[in-house]
């Protein structure tokens, strides 16, 4: 025991050549489990009665009623379900719609092509722009010695692609890879070019979940201006939908938030097991439902708290900020699901930033292999154990930043093996991911 501990601990398991063989099998069981669902398909349902893609097909038929000049009716349960056994059959299960109606705008482009030309455009599109993130927040790294950097070559495009969420969120069809690519980039033209991040903040708006922590690092941190372009995103997107649609498409959407809130989060519609949040995981455990929002509130305020504490220290690396908030967008909301769990990829490479940069301390390692691994066994874990694997990894993850954080300028002088440094030689000293370029 003693041993494993110590292997755990310093991370040595963590291997490159490990690390290739398992994000490799990964990928291909992936890559073989979608062949099977797409072959076994008759015409646009899988051999389980469900739309390719599923989620997406709800996403399809609320772009079929825009088409329509009816952007209200998706907002309506009865009407949103008849438009779906229109275009998939009567056997098809129900997949609700509850985004905001800027969202219409996509869903109706995509509308404009055949369903399974318009999934695959939908996910090839939002796979690029997140593995374009992905390069870019790894760009620090990119001019280390290729032997030893993830970023080097192409082991970061195979860690990308085969992180175990990409194949949660393809085989729902869902939105998990723009989420994670607008924070991601958002987060990395932060300091470089602030009127984009804010319109990518801005546009993060389609997911009002995941907007709490964003304004509130923007404004503890006095980045005023990617707060005010991010605000004024939303109004023209907000402004857009009412002069395209109209009022009612609001009041429409208004009125289906009840029903997103009492059925499926609350009641657990959609299955605890499926949502990745404190809430879901006290409701699991027999919690009432104000037991479950308090016990939900109280996260919610220890994670904002560190986190405004965090991006306050000027002496933590700016990587070390990203990767924080990208885990407490995650972490300070009730209704999160697996193929969200996106979201966490940049916060894996924000942190492989600052490991490589500087070095890795004990247990880092470990936990963000794990973090890295969660998503391919976070929902059956919970169907099974009960236990919210996805939960505490990510709570885990977030502890670990917190003590990266401080530990600040000693972290080097505690790390197993020694700090990396700079392209030209020199220490790594800056905290902006700019000075590392």
């Amino acid at each position: 025991m003693d041993r494993m501990r110590a292997i755990l601990r310093n991370g040595d398991w963590v291997t490159r050549e490990r690390v290739r063989v398992v994000a490799f099998a990964v990928l291909a069981a992936s890559l073989a489990g979608f062949l099977f669902l797409v072959v076994t398909a008759h015409g646009l349902v899988d051999r389980q009665g469900r739309p390719l893609g599923t989620d997406f097909s709800s996403f399809y038929a609320a772009g079929s009623y825009v088409l329509d000049g009816r952007p209200e009716a998706p907002f309506n349960l009865a009407q949103q379900y008849t438009r779906e056994q229109q275009i998939f059959g009567g056997g098809t299960p129900f997949y609700s719609w509850f985004y905001p109606p800027f969202f219409l705008f996509i869903a109706g482009a995509l509308a404009l092509m055949p369903y399974g030309l318009a999934l695959a455009v939908w996910q090839l599109v939002t796979l690029c722009f997140y593995l374009l993130t992905i390069k870019e927040i790894l760009r620090p790294i990119a001019r280390q010695d290729g032997e030893r950097n993830v970023s080097a070559g192409p082991l970061w495009l195979l860690l990308a692609l085969a992180f175990p969420a990409v194949l949660i969120n393809v085989g729902h069809g869902q939105n998990g890879f723009l989420t994670a690519a607008l924070l991601g980039a958002g987060l990395v033209q932060l300091d470089r070019r602030p009127f984009i991040a804010g319109v990518l903040f801005g546009c993060l708006a389609y997911k009002p979940q995941f907007g709490l922590m964003i304004p509130l690092v923007l404004a503890a941190s006095g980045r005023w201006r990617p707060f005010g372009v991010a605000a004024a995103t939303v109004a023209v997107l907000a402004s857009a939908t009412l002069a395209v649609f109209g009022a009612h498409v609001w009041q429409a959407f208004l009125d289906a938030t009840r029903f997103a809130r009492v059925v499926a989060l609350e009641q657990g519609d959609v299955s605890w097991y499926k949502i990745q949040s404190v809430f879901a995981w006290a409701r699991m455990w027999g919690a009432s439902v104000p037991i479950a929002y308090v016990l939900q509130g109280v996260l919610d305020l220890a994670v904002a708290a560190s986190l405004v504490r965090l991006w306050r220290n000027a002496a933590t690396p700016y990587a070390l900020k990203a990767a924080g908030l990208c885990l407490a967008v995650i972490l300070g909301t009730p209704f999160v699901l697996d193929y969200d769990m996106m979201v966490p990829a940049p916060a894996i490479a924000f942190f492989a930033v600052d490991g490589f940069i500087r070095g890795f301390g004990p247990w880092e390692k470990t936990a963000l292999a794990v973090l890295w691994l969660t998503p391919l066994a976070a929902r059956s874990v919970a169907q099974v154990t009960l236990i919210p694997l996805g939960v505490l990894a990510m709570l885990a993850m977030f502890v670990v930043i917190l003590r990266r954080a401080e530990l600040g300028h000693a972290l080097p002088m505690a790390f197993v093996g020694t700090p990396s440094t700079m392209a030209d030689g020199g220490p790594a000293r800056g905290h902006d991911i700019a000075a590392f370029e």
